[in-house]
Order: C-alpha cells, then structure tokens, then sequence
C-alpha cells in the first residue's frame, strides 16, 4: 500500500508527529521526539504504529475504537523510512541511540508482522545505535509471538540493544483489567516470562505505571511478584488525552509537584526497584503528541491539506 502524510504537527527541537494514511483510507500516526536536555545527535526516538486503530479502548488511551485491523510489515516499515530519511536520506543513522517504540496506535503483540520487522531492520538501515522498544499490555493468546520474540532478540538484540516494556499501572490485578479492557497475562505470567525473556547483558525490563489518583499502588505489593533483578518501574503522567477526560481519571505523577512524584518513585526504590520518573515537556500536550490525539482530531475531516514525505503540500489527498 502507498503511504501518504496527510497531516503533520510539532516542533523541530521537541517532538513532531505524523498522520499517515493507507490506500484503503486508514489512518495511523508516527512520530519522532527528543528527551531535553539530551541532543537529538545522541538520543533520537521514532514511535510507529503497529495497528490501524486499536482493539482494547483503555480509558486513558485515544488510540482505541475504529479498529481497521493489523499492518502489515511493509506499512511498518514505510513509517520508519519515512521518519529516519527525512533527517538522513541515505539511511546512515550516526546517532548512539535510536529508539524505535512500536508504541504509537496499537498493542504491537497483536501483530505478527512486528516479528518481521524486527528481523528486517538491521538490514536496511547503518544505524549502529539501533534499539527496538515492544511495549505492550501482554493480551492472552499471543504467546507465540512473545516466544518469538524472545528469539528475535536474543539473535539480533542482545547485549542491551532491546527494550522490553509491560504497561502494569497499578499494583491490583482487578484494578488493572477495568485500566486495560481485555483479556490480559496475570502478574504471575507476566513475570515468569520475563525470567525467560532476560539474558546476560540485556536492559532490565520496564513495568510502566501511568498510576490514577486513588487506585491501587503498593510497591511492596509488587515486590511480590516482581523480581527487582529482572525488572524495573518508569512512572508516567496520564496524558491529557480525550479519553482520560471523559474517564475523570486524575493521574498521581502530576508534572507541576515534582517532590510529590519523587515521594511515589521513592516509594518502588525503597521496594528495591530502579525507579525512572518519565516526564516530558509540557510542549508536548500543547503539540498533541500522545497516542492517537492528531488521528482522532482528523475525524470527521472530509479533506485534510497534507504534506508529501519531502514536504511539499498535497492539495488534496482524499
């Protein structure tokens, strides 16, 4: 399928997001975003989309409803290409990191086309720097694709070069099916996997935490089931999405009480766990640059006055 940029929104020094859209009419977002203060020429990070929509609606995520299916592995990667050649044409990418999320609009272990890609990569690219990111709420019924995964990484990624992410939230496992509405690996999976998935050398595995104001959150708890060995906590603010608006929730990293935060942190370091705070700029919500905001803003749009993948506006392009 052609892949045309239909829609594009951001800032050159912060983040910069993408509306793609697909002959059958589809549409996903990519993105591309550095982390203040480090330069884009030591950390540059690409997010693509794995799913045309999403099949679980989580109440603080706009990538769900209006599923439309997988990508495939080409669609994939016309993303990735189009983000890395608009910065280096001839596919030579010097920078020491860069992170390639397959975290934008859909949960990556839906797709076994993600397994290609991975395969693919670092074949197309001289990018030494080359880190893939899967993060993913561990739905039931894929684990072929996590046992191949496993595979991938090992024969691809070792040594650090791979960063796996499970989005945990909160420290109750009944709590944590209403955040994530489908049928997804208990803790006790979770973590017997990651036993599995971790080798020598590689990057400790992220239990991601976007914690709602009143819920459930124990670090102790957690210490239960998670080996602070194997696994690490990054805590995030709930995004200003249109979903967590209509869900009330309220998050607890808030990004105006930073010694707030460090309390929460605090609390999964004494637990043994290294502990990351993952707060970005507050440019971004302006930006609109959380998962699935610039698609869903394009809804009911009839045209949409795009940009081609050198830059120059489209008239009209559906």
């Amino acid at each position: 399928m052609t892949m045309r940029i239909v829609d594009s929104t951001g800032d050159t020094d912060l983040a910069n997001v993408f509306v793609a859209e697909f002959d059958d009419g589809s549409r996903v977002e990519c993105a591309e975003s550095v982390q203040p203060p480090v330069p884009r020429e030591r950390k540059w990070v690409l997010i693509v989309s794995t799913l045309k929509g999403c099949p679980v609606s989580c109440p603080i995520c706009d990538a769900g409803g209006n599923y439309q299916g997988a990508l495939t592995a080409e669609e994939i990667l016309q993303q990735i290409d189009f983000l890395i050649r608009r910065r280096f044409p001839l596919g030579v990418v010097s920078v020491p990191k860069l992170k390639i999320q397959f975290a934008r609009m859909g949960d990556p272990a839906f797709n076994e086309a993600v397994l290609d890609v991975l395969r693919r990569l670092p074949l197309l690219y001289d990018a030494p720097g080359l880190m893939p990111c899967i993060s993913t709420i561990a739905p039931v019924g894929r684990e072929r694709f996590f046992e191949a995964l496993i595979t991938a990484k090992n024969a691809l990624y070792p040594n650090g070069r791979f960063q796996m992410q499970f989005s945990i939230h909160t420290t109750c496992e009944a709590t944590r099916r209403r955040l994530i509405p489908a049928r997804i690996w208990s803790f006790a999976e979770i973590s017997a996997y990651g036993s599995r998935f971790a080798s020598h050398g590689d990057r400790k595995i992220t239990l991601n935490f976007a914690p709602v104001r009143g819920l459930p959150l124990d670090p102790d708890r957690l210490a239960d089931w998670f080996s602070p060995e194997i696994f690490a906590v990054k805590l995030t603010p709930i995004n200003p999405t249109h979903a967590a608006a209509r869900s009330g929730f309220v998050g607890l990293i808030d990004p105006g009480d930073r010694p707030g935060c460090e309390r929460v942190a605090d609390g999964f370091r004494v637990a043994g766990f290294e502990t990351v705070l993952s707060i970005g700029e507050l440019d971004e919500n302006r930006i609109g640059s959380n998962c699935g905001m610039r698609v869903r803003a394009l809804e009911g749009t009839s045209a949409v006055q795009g940009v081609s993948q050198n830059g120059t506006p489209h008239p009209r392009l559906f």
